[in-house]
């Protein structure tokens, strides 16, 4: 092997094979069908713990508007960014099953939707 290297380089022919090429082109495949399925993996862990994040983070002012108001059937999301908490994204939430004693506050679409409502807790999945 190193004899043949070295009568190649001799005769300057220093460019790869085709095989060389495919074989390495052929690692690069491998190594990509292993990192995609992770990389997805990861998003979606990713996506679900924003969602919860995102559900933790607008209860204080659900909580704030209830202690005002005596009831959560009048909320809105508007409400609660113009009273409560400015920088909330509305676009985030959607809020659902309003009555005088409950709610249901979700964040996320798809299968990434983290959802709470009180006395159930946060669950995996849409208000119903």
């Amino acid at each position: 092997m190193i004899t043949t290297l070295r009568k190649r380089l001799r005769r300057e022919e220093t460019g790869f094979t085709l095989i060389e090429l495919l074989v390495v082109v052929i690692i690069l495949g491998i190594l990509t069908a292993i990192a995609v399925p992770s990389y997805l993996s990861f998003r979606g862990r990713a996506q679900s713990s924003a969602n919860k994040a995102n559900v933790r983070s607008i209860i204080p002012s659900i909580e704030a508007y209830y202690s005002d108001n005596n009831t959560y059937s009048s909320m809105t999301l508007a409400l609660l960014k113009a009273g409560y908490d400015q920088a909330l994204n509305v676009s985030n939430y959607t809020l659902a099953s309003l009555s005088d004693t409950g709610y249901c506050v979700q964040s996320g679409t798809g299968g990434q939707v983290w959802s709470y409502t009180p006395g159930a807790g946060f669950a995996n999945a849409a208000c119903t």
